[in-house]
């Protein structure tokens, strides 16, 4: 069985009782493990994740999770990491503690000889995609897609890397605050098959002949099982602070989104 989960926003300050969701996460990725032949995060697992160039006690916060990962990777389970916007900046040390495989960019897999197409599916803007937008909402996502940048620069990451961790912490936790208590008012729902972003990206990947059997994304924190065409199949992970949902993929390459309970 191969696992697909996405966007837990581990230590996030909007959620109430961090530990007791650590300790959840935990549980679901040890059940993954005992039939996973590999499990992949896609994204925003961490709410905010720096690898400072010094010490940085708050990482101990996330102690059970790393060993959880590791006792997974040692039992020969393949664990991927695929950054999100909220956890880009890892340079190796997470990898090293845990054994996890780091993707940077969108990756294709085979399963059953199955394509299948991973992302965390921030910045997959489709061409001709803004201007159908409200003047409005095309300068916010404008504005996110010049933050990505700004953040994904390896000159600004090394200097922000150089700050005290406790402050590039404060920074960092604080902005990511904002969108978690934002989502507890329900703000970011599913805009329709002609309007969301993901959707018109994975058809436009198929109109151009890069043909996927299935397209897995997380990012948008909503549930959404869509097929495409008679052979193309897309999903949206929804999250794992909520909702916790996943997807799982049997040998048969049966599909199917779950709910951790």
């Amino acid at each position: 069985m191969i696992y697909f989960l996405s966007d837990a926003h581990l230590g996030s300050r909007a959620i109430d009782d961090p530990q007791l969701h650590q300790q959840t996460i935990i549980s679901m990725l040890r059940t993954m493990a005992k039939d996973a032949t590999a499990i992949y995060m896609l994204g925003d697992i961490f709410d905010f994740w720096c690898e400072f160039f010094w010490r940085d006690k708050s990482k101990e916060q996330y102690r059970p999770f790393l060993q959880t990962i590791k006792e997974i990777t040692d039992k020969g389970v393949e664990v991927h990491f695929f950054i999100g916007n909220h956890d880009i900046w890892t340079f190796g040390w997470l990898a090293e503690q845990t054994g996890m495989t780091i993707h940077r960019k969108p990756e294709t897999i085979t399963v059953n000889g199955k394509r299948v197409f991973l992302a965390h599916g921030d910045g997959l803007v489709p061409k001709n995609y803004l201007r159908q937008l409200p003047t409005k909402v095309q300068k916010k996502i404008k504005q996110f897609i010049f933050l990505r940048k700004v953040f994904h620069n390896p000159i600004i990451q090394f200097f922000f890397r150089l700050l005290p961790a406790s402050w590039g912490n404060e920074f960092g936790y604080e902005w990511a605050k904002k969108s978690r208590l934002k989502e507890k008012d329900g703000t970011y729902p599913y805009k329709g098959e002609e309007k969301e972003e993901l959707v018109l990206f994975a058809k436009e990947q198929e109109q151009a002949g890069n043909h996927h059997d299935l397209y897995i994304f997380g990012h948008r924190h909503i549930e959404l099982d869509l097929m495409l065409s008679r052979d193309s199949r897309m999903m949206i992970l929804g999250d794992c602070w909520r909702m916790f949902t996943y997807v799982q993929v049997n040998d048969n390459f049966e599909v199917m989104m779950m709910n951790y309970e």
